[in-house]
């Protein structure tokens, strides 16, 4: 006897049938939508302590840049 019959008599109606997932489809483009969004908000803070640190902090006098 195969694998494959065997394991169809082991399972019955059950063989064949996908196995559910602890998350739905919803979810994971709930998460993913999230997490994109969490990406941008990132990138943009990023750009904007670089441009604090580069620009806006020496021309306010907070401190100075050293010249290279």
């Amino acid at each position: 006897m195969g694998e494959a019959k065997r394991r169809q008599q082991t399972l019955g109606d059950t063989y064949g049938q996908k196995k559910g997932s602890w998350l739905k489809k919803e979810q994971l483009l709930l998460i993913q939508k999230w997490v994109t969004r969490g990406t941008w908000v990132g990138i943009g803070l990023l750009v904007v302590i670089w441009l604090t640190v580069r620009f806006i902090g020496p021309s306010l006098g907070w401190w100075q840049l050293a010249a290279n």
